[in-house]
């Protein structure tokens, strides 16, 4: 099944995004079919968690997921993601992997940046103590702009020539320069509905193509800030005052290499975890709950026992959760992804013939999709005669998607 959008990971060196991209990708503690881990150095496949949809028509035994898991109705679909590698000051003037680290970050959807929420790396991601994180989430966005920004002032002159001489919308002219960031002309209209701007193009000045640019960049790239390293004693501070200065709707609170452990730890027999939990059971937690068995763990050493009690106070029990599950979910809330089900059969929800197993197949769609965009993203140019929803019910192909409606759907091919 197709597998964009792609959601890019951003970070300095040693903020933990390797760790972050590892805890998203890493299929090892769930059951079920998980066949692609990495698809070339920087692209992986990592787990969004959705409610699916078996669990509205209680066929959660039934389901059987070709790619990903379902357990109890809650399912894992697979989505790309992009290291994109090289964030240092000044990667818009070509320091570090600078046109590299901007050409890569050209094809997210969304990003993650990952910030070393504890100030013990600095700019550069070297070890220090009491440094700053705000700055970095400022500087990034401030590549982006400058980036974005620099090239267009490079021609504005020429632009402006052609608008008027061809008699574009504004709209028409800035899509042809936003194109090479992965824009649609959809991104571009949206933007500038938001500045609600009166004066023409060819009378814009530098402080409204500024505007202009910070616009676009928030369209084109939501970004979760997720905070990293939040174990760390000195973390507390600095997550107080950048949840002052960015929009807490924006900020997830992680500790990837928590969830790196505990996922290590279920892997091997010694604890019952969930990703994206706050529980966590060992054998001797079993046993007190009267399982004489203690569940058929292993037994943790001294070592262990204490960090898993170490990781229950400082993450779990004051944070809900290690995070990781939540950084993707929050990309994907930013996007407003809607998970569609594919069905041969509109009734019993199977992939046609004997086969019991329902609900096969996920794909993840943009907000505002249509059942059309749904079957192209599918099917490509495959014609289709019609398309049923649940109940066998004709849906028109202008139809928009969401969830818990035309989410199910059966595409009947034409000639």
């Amino acid at each position: 099944m197709p597998r964009d959008p792609l959601i890019g990971l951003v970070g300095k060196p040693s903020a933990g995004k390797s760790s972050t991209l590892n805890s998203l990708t890493d299929a090892s503690s769930k059951v079920g079919n998980f066949p692609f881990t990495t698809i070339d150095p920087q692209r992986a496949i990592g787990y969004l968690q959705i409610d699916c949809a078996c669990s509205r028509f209680g066929l959660t035994d039934r389901c059987k997921p070709n790619y990903g898991a379902c357990v109890n109705g809650r399912r894992s679909v697979p989505i790309e993601l992009l290291d994109v590698a090289g964030l240092v000051p000044g990667a818009h003037q070509g320091k570090g992997l600078g046109n590299k680290f901007l050409d890569d970050l050209r094809h997210a959807d969304a990003l993650i940046h990952v910030v070393d929420v504890s100030g013990t790396t600095d700019a550069e991601g070297k070890n220090t103590r009491g440094y700053d994180p705000s700055v970095d989430i400022a500087w990034l966005r401030s590549e982006i702009v400058q980036w974005i920004k620099g090239n267009l002032m490079e021609k504005w002159g020429s632009i402006k020539r052609r608008h008027v001489a061809v008699k574009a919308t504004a709209v028409e002219t800035l899509q042809n320069q936003f194109s090479g960031y992965g824009s649609t002309a959809a991104v571009v209209a949206r933007t500038l509905d938001k500045l609600g701007l009166k004066e023409p193009l060819e009378e814009w000045d530098e402080e409204t193509i500024d505007r202009v640019v910070n616009a676009f960049t928030d369209e084109k790239f939501p970004t979760v800030i997720a905070l990293n390293k939040i174990d760390h004693p000195d973390a507390d501070k600095n997550i107080a005052k950048i949840a002052k200065m960015q929009d807490p709707n924006k900020i997830v609170l992680c500790s990837a290499i928590s969830e790196i452990f505990l996922r290590k730890m279920a892997k091997q027999g010694y604890i019952r975890y969930i990703e994206g939990s706050e529980y966590i059971e060992t054998r001797e937690d079993l046993i007190a709950d009267g399982d004489p068995t203690g569940g058929g763990l292993k037994e943790l050493d001294d070592k262990n026992r204490n960090r898993i009690e170490n990781l229950k106070d400082m993450v779990l029990y004051r944070f809900g959760s290690t995070g990781v599950v939540q950084v993707l979910s929050k990309a994907a809330e930013m996007l407003g992804l809607v998970p569609v089900f594919p069905v041969r059969n509109i009734t019993t929800f199977s992939s046609g013939g004997s086969s019991k197993e329902v609900f096969r197949d996920c794909v993840l769609v943009k907000k505002n999709s249509t059942v059309a965009d749904v079957a192209r993203k599918i099917l490509g140019d495959a014609p289709i005669a019609y398309v049923e929803g649940v109940g066998g019910i004709r849906v028109s192909e202008d139809q928009i998607v969401s969830v818990g409606k035309n989410d199910i759907l059966s595409f009947k091919l034409g000639k």
